[in-house]
């Protein structure tokens, strides 16, 4: 008989969540070093208003919202954690 390894299931969690989460393999080439992916729910009236906007700035939602984060949530200067 053939050792056969133990088959994870469809949806295992992975032994180490952090290394699996910042894999390389899980980032694509067209997106510029590591990115991570956020959902939140709003209201059918607010997803309108946002893709209105950003189609005005003639950018996307996704790059418009990274924007809009980054200057809400600035990298933390010095040595705080």
């Amino acid at each position: 008989m053939t050792y056969r390894p133990a088959k994870r299931g469809f949806a295992a969690r992975p032994s180490d969540p952090e290394h699996w989460i910042k894999s390389p393999g899980r980032a694509t080439a067209e997106r510029p070093g590591y990115t991570a992916r956020l959902t939140i729910d709003i209201t059918p009236e607010l997803r309108g208003r946002i893709k209105i906007a950003a189609f005005e700035r003639g950018v996307t939602v996704a790059d418009m919202l990274r924007d809009l984060l980054a200057r809400e949530f600035p990298e933390p200067e010095g040595d705080q954690p």
